[in-house]
């Protein structure tokens, strides 16, 4: 398999404090893989560091054989990687579709000239990307669609909100799709659906994903892999059989003695 990214020796310091410590990690394309760990281990400074929200302490993050240090976010997103959050960030006041289509500006080519004078060449970008906006947003069914693509994003329920936010990083053309608790706050129903959606974002749009998630079942259902953090270091990863049953990871959840932690 073609390794698309690639994590050596990644560390970050707040204040003296290691949120992530000589980190390795990698994804092969076409891979789904589980990033898992109690709460703190360093799952979310982990994206911000790919993502370009955070610049590592040391450490390398190669994409497609390319470093990725000191790229902006907009930067790392042209290049191939886009992302959700945990807590969702839409423009509220902006349509469902104004949402996605935004997303793809970085993918435009015609700039503020075009615009101003509203060439052909523009109008003719901006038809791409209101219909690449539409077929996004068709991959969730008829929550996003119809009607209701003309809606503001803030009348969405959460669960859509959510969806929206994956309609909105897909709609960057990314090669690689992180998602960051892409189930939080859904109801069993909700989260099935969702499991089966991410599924389809590799078999049908064929994203690479790394996927941070608190729910078990939806790592187990869709990871081919799973890396566990704890206290910003890998503490295992495996299929899910193997890491579920690991004792470390075990007491990682559960707690352990403090005479433990050296």
């Amino acid at each position: 398999m073609t390794r698309l990214l690639d994590i050596q020796n990644l560390s970050v310091t707040f204040g003296g404090l290691h949120a992530l410590k000589d980190l390795n990690f990698h994804v092969d394309e076409g891979e789904i893989v589980g990033v898992i760990g109690p709460n703190g281990a360093g799952k979310t400074t982990f994206f911000n560091m790919i993502s370009g929200m955070v610049t590592p302490s040391s450490g390398q993050i190669l994409f497609e054989g390319e470093s990725m240090i000191g790229l902006d976010p907009n930067q790392v997103t042209q290049r191939g990687i886009s992302r959700t959050f945990q807590n969702v960030r839409l423009f509220a006041n902006m349509t469902i579709l104004e949402n996605v289509m935004v997303a793809q500006h970085c993918r435009t080519s015609r700039g503020v000239w075009g615009s101003l004078l509203n060439t052909k060449g523009f109008r003719q970008e901006e038809k791409e990307i209101r219909e690449h906006g539409e077929k996004v947003l068709g991959f969730f069914g008829s929550r996003l669609i119809g009607y209701r693509m003309d809606q503001p994003a803030s009348v969405l329920s959460y669960a859509n909100r959510r969806r929206l936010e994956i309609a909105r990083a897909m709609a960057t053309k990314p090669k690689l799709l992180l998602l960051d608790e892409p189930v939080a706050g859904m109801n069993p129903m909700e989260s099935a659906e969702l499991t089966d959606l991410i599924g389809k974002l590799r078999s049908e749009w064929g994203f690479t994903i790394v996927m941070i998630e608190h729910d078990m079942d939806v790592v187990r259902d869709v990871s081919d892999r799973v890396v566990v953090l704890d206290h910003g270091e890998t503490l295992a990863q495996g299929s899910f059989d193997e890491v579920s049953t690991n004792p470390e990871v075990i007491e990682a959840y559960l707690g352990r003695p403090l005479e433990k932690r050296k």
